[in-house]
């Protein structure tokens, strides 16, 4: 414990580095994901096309990988961000929007096609029946995959750590390789720091989903 409290300032500002990575990387994802979902049901080809290109390439590449081209392989078209928490929060959202958008596009799926229908007979445009009608239903039917997503994310945010991003990950590494002797103890508190993250964000999905279920 005493190792433990002389490293506080560390494992706290790592723990801080990694709720703000998955809190920032899930927001830009979500917004991201729900633009990429309303191109995916377009009834514009080039839209729908590129949607799709988008969803098959960044699910079917290594999260890894994706980080790797944003730290290295941007460099040679001179294009860099700011800062590296910059960089991995665009590699996390870039790679989990692809997985927004198809758990909201299961949603759309959900939607009642009489819905958009009577969307329509309204005098709707596409992008009003989309906005106003289909997706708030789909946002309600897709909480728990949505919630999933969100979890898998935090987690995914220890590869920041292979990136010289000071997260928990890379407290861990640090300072087991100092004092090799802590190591239990140092793990014990990092695995303690996502706990505190994932759990109270499993809770708060469920309640969301249990007040969705009541207004449904």
């Amino acid at each position: 414990m005493q190792f433990l409290s002389d490293n506080s300032d560390l494992l706290w500002s790592a723990f801080l580095t990694t709720l703000s990575l998955a809190v920032t990387s899930g927001l830009c994802a979500l917004v991201l994901g729900t633009v990429l979902v309303g191109m995916r049901v377009s009834p514009v080809p080039p839209l729908r096309g590129l949607a799709t290109f988008y969803v098959e390439v960044f699910r079917n590449t290594p999260l890894t990988v994706v980080f790797f081209f944003l730290f290295f392989g941007l460099v040679y078209v001179d294009l860099q961000f700011p800062t590296r928490f910059v960089t991995a929060v665009a590699a996390l959202s870039l790679y989990t929007a692809a997985f927004v958008c198809e758990a909201l596009r299961s949603g759309i799926n959900a939607v009642p096609p009489g819905q958009a229908e009577a969307a329509r007979a309204l005098g709707l445009d596409f992008g009003q029946s989309l906005r106003t009608i289909v997706l708030p239903q789909a946002f309600r039917t897709v909480v728990p995959p949505l919630g999933n997503v969100w979890i898998a994310l935090a987690k995914n945010t220890s590869i920041a750590a292979g990136f010289a991003v000071t997260d928990l990950t890379a407290a861990l590494q640090r300072l087991a390789n100092v004092n090799a002797d802590q190591l239990l103890a140092v793990f014990a508190a990092v695995v303690l720091g996502y706990l505190a993250i994932t759990l109270p964000s499993a809770w708060l999905i469920r309640l969301i989903e249990n007040r969705v279920a009541i207004v449904r």
